[in-house]
């Protein structure tokens, strides 16, 4: 009889925990694991803005799976484009452009997320994100640019342009990218001695009324204390309006000369949802306590593709998108696929968030783990301890604290790698969101595929 054939598509981390948790769990021989993934590590998220600041390095917080893989998991590069729920077969497109169909028993869906844009005049073609590797990589050697052409330049105008920055979107990504960079430029100063520092600025907009509602008000005010007391500008109520190579315009009518923008204005699901043609709450698959989605044979979904009851706050409430809920996610989603298979009854998810953190750089931050708020240092330790021990191996762990000790004694530096120098990236290359198939395209690939070897 044929081993059971587990597909799990996504190596965040919900992808990964559900992966680790099976290999430990199953015995050899009682399914075989393929997991889709375009490269070849699970990337810590939450540290991302200190990887644009240069306060880490990107391999720290680039887990590789190959080190943390037994070799009982088949890892396909690539990412999945569609799925035939019908014919059991996932469509993947491998990092060469090559088509695959995967056929499986059980799929586990957890392509997590992308940058939400919206109808915005130039938005796209001129704003970076904060949600890959490549994009934080890009974004630290662009800031790091700037100040370079700035101090080269004889022009006044060009200069301000150059020397203001701007962030769009108040929650965690968002607050901690402004902090972290504007930290970085500000320590500029006696790098760039032609600089004036009261030329650097930053503006961190959000449309919502308050910065990071999930913290309360008064946590919430602390942070607007902290970046307003640093010299960023904040602008609550104001979006973008329009966006061009030189000059943003935001919705209360300023036009600001800038040549960056940095667009972390929420997420949503990834597009390879929309292929499958089942029911969605505010985009994310709708799925069952077990994790399983309603109407699709043996298909789950977890993290933040996947709108997960929050049986902890019930009132028809969804898990939020977040890490420490994909990673628990994760874990049960496996040791449900492990009942399935042992026919054996599934467990609900449930977890009681354990609390917020919020690194603002340095010696500040805003944290309130297990609803108990605090600020300065006491935050800064309770925000970096919990991202040291959520890191999942000791190597990765290692990096990350020797480059905080690093970063600490000897500051920031201010070399730019010359990533992506020659070519304008926008949003749509790094997230890769025009390759997915629609589902009469999948349905007609997977029936090509199967006349072609019938």
């Amino acid at each position: 009889m044929a081993r059971p054939r587990i597909l799990v598509v996504g190596a965040g981390f919900a992808g990964v925990e559900c992966v680790r948790r099976l290999e430990r769990s199953l015995k050899p021989g009682e399914a075989d694991i393929c997991l889709v993934a375009p490269f070849s590590y699970q990337l810590y998220l939450p540290l991302l803005p200190q990887v644009a600041s240069g306060v880490l390095t990107p391999q720290s917080v680039a887990v590789s799976l190959r080190r943390s893989q037994r070799h009982r998991t088949r890892i396909f590069p690539g990412g999945a484009i569609g799925v035939d729920h019908k014919a059991k077969v996932c469509v993947l497109r491998k990092i060469t452009g090559e088509t695959h169909n995967e056929p499986y028993d059980y799929l586990v869906l957890t392509p997590g997320s992308i940058t939400r844009t919206f109808d915005i005049p130039g938005l796209e073609e001129h704003a970076r994100g904060m949600k890959t590797l490549a994009e934080a990589a890009y974004i630290r050697d662009h800031v790091i640019s700037q100040l370079d052409l700035a101090d080269a330049s004889e022009s006044e105008a060009e200069r301000a342009s150059r020397l203001q920055f701007v962030v769009v979107g108040g929650g965690y990504a968002g607050t901690e990218t402004a902090a972290c960079l504007q930290r970085l430029t500000c320590n500029s100063a006696e790098r760039y001695p032609r600089l004036d520092p009261k030329l650097i600025k930053w503006h961190l907009i959000d449309i919502a009324p308050k910065l990071m509602p999930e913290l309360g008000d008064k946590l919430g005010r602390d942070a607007l204390e902290i970046l307003r007391g640093r010299g960023i500008e904040v602008s609550l109520g104001v979006s973008i309006a329009k966006a061009a190579p030189e000059e943003v315009t935001f919705t209360d009518g300023r036009v600001l000369p800038c040549r960056t923008l940095i667009w972390t204005a929420g997420v949503a699901a990834s597009p390879l949802v929309a292929t499958l043609d089942s029911e969605t709450v505010k985009g994310r698959l709708l799925v069952s306590p077990e994790l399983a989605v309603p109407g699709l044979d043996g298909v789950f979904a977890v993290g933040d593709a996947a709108a997960v009851p929050d049986l902890a706050v019930g009132d028809g409430a969804i898990c939020p998108p977040t890490a420490q809920h994909a990673m628990r996610q994760g874990k049960r989603m496996a040791d449900n696929l492990i009942a399935t298979l042992r026919r054996q009854p599934l467990r609900p998810y449930e977890h009681k968030d354990l609390g917020l953190v919020v690194d603002l750089g340095g010696r500040d931050a805003v944290s309130k783990p297990l609803g108990i708020p605090l600020r300065g240092m006491p935050a800064q330790a309770v925000a970096r301890g919990y991202h040291w021990s959520a890191l999942r191996t000791n190597v990765a762990k290692s990096r990350v604290m020797t480059n905080w000790m690093l970063n600490a004694v000897a500051g920031d530096d201010f070399v730019r790698t010359g990533f992506q120098a020659q070519k304008r990236a926008t949003l749509r290359d790094f997230e890769y969101t025009g390759s997915y198939l629609t589902a009469e395209q999948i349905r007609e690939h997977v029936a090509g595929e199967a006349a072609l070897h019938g």
